[in-house]
């Protein structure tokens, strides 16, 4: 039985901080497919070195990183689509017309579990929190539809707790915290809403080895000091949009895990 996983984020890179590590942990299972879906080329992102990309060219040596990075993972997505919106303006783009896009994908991929961003964008990315909305309401389209698979949704999250002791160890090493007063800076969510945490420690150096090959933008990941890398990299969580999640319902290790009990 194959386990489908499909992830729809908004720009390259994106899925190199969030799903990386779950992606990693599945790479030698023969069952698992996996789609990836990017709305924008990212082409309006920061240019780390003059000397890989233009402003013009940007958008194209960030799709290759992207590509480049799935490599170094070891498991390039099955299907990797690139649907080439407009960086920082899918706001502007007809809100019917990126569900229908992405319903479409669903349609095609039926997989089992489907990851997006959920209201605060992770990072509170009006792109990332679009994404996230198009791609939720696609999944409750496609799977009122009827038809196979489509079993659960979630939601990329960083645990409030967590983005808390983050930010009390970096101050300890002298950075600047995330705060969510600033633009693209994490936006925790409250721990009781985290429904599947994954272990990213074994591999965390995949992850960071990942982010690295997205060249023109390495200052975001450069800018975290070395000691606290590991720790970064070493967790993915997510919220359970749908189903909804019984209360106190014990915590997910696996994006797959129980699968079999529900639906």
């Amino acid at each position: 039985m194959t386990r489908g996983f499909a992830a729809f984020v908004a720009h390259p890179d994106d899925d190199a901080f969030g799903i990386t590590g779950t992606v990693a942990l599945h790479a030698d299972d023969p069952e698992f497919r996996f789609t990836l879906v990017l709305a924008t080329s990212g082409e309006a992102g920061m240019i780390s070195d003059p000397s890989l990309a233009t402003r013009a060219t940007l958008g194209a040596v960030r799709e290759q990183e992207d590509r480049d990075a799935w490599s170094a993972v070891g498991r390039p997505p099955d299907r990797h689509e690139f649907l080439r919106y407009p960086d920082g303006g899918l706001e502007g783009v007809p809100f019917e017309e990126i569900v229908e896009r992405f319903a479409g994908i669903l349609r095609d991929e039926r997989p089992e579990v489907v990851a997006t961003f959920g209201p605060e964008g992770v990072t509170g990315h009006i792109d990332h929190v679009t994404v996230g909305r198009a791609a939720s309401e696609a999944f409750d389209r496609v799977r009122a539809e009827g038809g196979s698979a489509l079993l659960r949704l979630l939601h990329q999250c960083i645990p409030q707790s967590r983005l808390t002791r983050f930010n009390d160890a970096l101050v300890a090493e002298g950075a600047q915290p995330m705060a969510r007063t600033q633009p693209v800076h994490g936006r925790g969510v409250d721990d009781a809403l985290v429904a599947v945490v994954v272990d990213t420690a074994p591999v965390w150096r995949t992850k960071l080895a990942a982010l690295l090959d997205h060249r023109t933008q390495a200052n975001d990941v450069r800018q975290i000091p070395e000691e606290l890398r590991q720790e970064f990299l070493s967790l993915e969580a997510y919220v359970q949009a749908w189903p909804e999640r019984e209360p106190n319902a014990p915590l997910l290790r696996d994006v797959f895990e129980g699968l079999d009990r529900v639906g």
